[in-house]
């Protein structure tokens, strides 16, 4: 399984070879950083994060900024959950 998370900066447009006007959105992707997830012993699957973003301690709860302690980074605002098999 391949993914990617980022930010939509917006939105512009490209030529293909036919002259035909193709929409595109733009969207910063990175620096993601991986975040332990669930593990088989505790929960009964394996997964990780992956985590996007910088956000302000202030504005995180108590659980997340321990989540993101243990892992050793800064609170991050969009994390999404990616299951290994």
């Amino acid at each position: 399984m391949s993914g990617l998370i980022g930010k939509k900066i917006g939105m512009t447009s490209i030529y293909d070879a036919n002259g035909k006007n193709l929409p595109c959105t733009v969207i910063e992707a990175g620096p993601c950083v991986v975040t332990p997830g669930p593990t088989k012993d505790k929960e009964g699957y394996d997964s990780i994060q992956l985590a996007y973003e910088d956000k302000k301690e202030k504005h995180t709860t108590s659980a997340l900024k321990g989540h993101f302690a243990k892992a050793g980074i800064s609170p991050k605002k969009n994390s999404r959950r990616v299951y290994t098999f």
